[in-house]
């Protein structure tokens, strides 16, 4: 059975202002530079991958955490009821038609437009009394509290969409080399939770991983051009990684791809490489993203000398961890 890895000491976090940064203090130092040299690099993980004290007993099976640690991802079968899959769809459906409360935060498909053509929805639990409700749901927040071993809020929110016969492909990448880079997250200590709003195939563009692929920290190259992000949320050039480290991971540890059904929640670690096809089949692919990230590493300037992406992309206007809610009444029906 593996072992839960200790805990290690982080800088204290501090208030950032606007602009662009390139004197960083002892505390701050880059641990994992990414897009500075004209080749990528492989560098040492220098975090755990679990965060848990020795001896505390996880709100899954050990197994599940075990494998976790092992493979980087791992998939939870039937976390949410029929009826809450149906009123979490039936909201991600309202907010793709009739968009949020912050406009910039629904993005379209390349070269498409309409509500079939929708990509992503962005800070969901900031727009609607659903999402904000399922991103404090004790099934989630209380597996990322054990896994980062501290308090956590969102670092950012989307619903996904990959319509039938027209969903893109996400390519293949580490959320961490651009969360570092571009939005200031210090150290490895977040978390992703997809939860599945429709059954998924695995014909239809399913999420694939890299197994063991997070234990290495796979360097980017090119400068990353300002507001990179306008551009970067519809198809990512920069922060992604090179053929050859890629076939290298692949060799190292394979590719899967999970294809669970709706109710279930796939947990992946912030540096496991992934990615998904396009979706050319009738069967069209929605789910609910989470990125939980520990109190303790909350952002600061980002690392890749840019201008933070704004707040619907990485939050940093956040007053209080999450408080898990233990007690879970019945999803609403309409959203705020």
């Amino acid at each position: 059975m593996a072992q839960m890895a200790p805990i290690l000491p982080m800088p204290p976090s501090k208030t950032l202002p606007e602009g662009r940064y390139s004197m960083m203090t002892d505390t701050e130092q880059d641990l994992y530079p990414s897009r500075q040299k004209p080749r990528p690099e492989w560098l040492e993980r220098r975090d755990p991958v679990v965060h848990g004290q020795p001896g505390q007993e996880p709100p899954v099976d050990r197994e599940l955490i075990d494998q976790f640690v092992r493979d980087g991802f791992v998939v939870l079968e039937d976390v949410f009821s029929p009826e809450e899959v149906k009123a979490l769809t039936r909201e991600a459906n309202a907010l793709r038609e009739r968009g949020g409360l912050i406009p910039e935060s629904r993005i379209s498909e390349r070269g498409m437009e309409g509500a079939d053509a929708v990509r992503s929805v962005f800070a969901p639990h900031r727009q609607s009394d659903v999402f904000e409700r399922l991103a404090a749901d004790e099934r989630l927040s209380g597996l990322a509290q054990f896994i980062l071993g501290d308090d956590v809020y969102i670092h950012q929110s989307r619903i996904n969409y990959k319509p039938a016969f027209r969903g893109k492909d996400f390519y293949w990448h580490s959320d961490f080399e651009t969360w570092h880079t571009e939005d200031g997250m210090p150290r490895m200590r977040a978390i992703s939770m997809s939860v599945m709003l429709t059954d998924n195939h695995p014909h239809s563009g399913p999420t694939m991983f890299m197994p063991g692929s997070h234990m290495n920290y796979v360097t980017c190259v090119g400068e990353t051009p300002d507001e990179h992000y306008r551009e970067s949320l519809k198809k990512q050039e920069y922060g992604v990684p090179d053929g050859d480290s890629l076939a290298r991971l692949a060799k190292l540890g394979g590719i899967e791809g999970p294809a669970p059904k709706a109710g279930s929640v796939v947990v992946f670690d912030c540096n496991t490489m992934h990615g998904s096809n396009s979706n050319i089949t009738p069967y069209e692919r929605i789910n609910a993203f989470f990125v939980f990230n520990a109190w303790s590493n909350r952002l600061r300037d980002p690392f890749g000398n840019t201008q933070p992406r704004p707040e619907f992309v990485a939050h940093r206007q956040v007053k209080e961890p999450i408080r898990a809610l233990k007690t879970l009444p019945p999803f609403p029906v309409g959203g705020r």
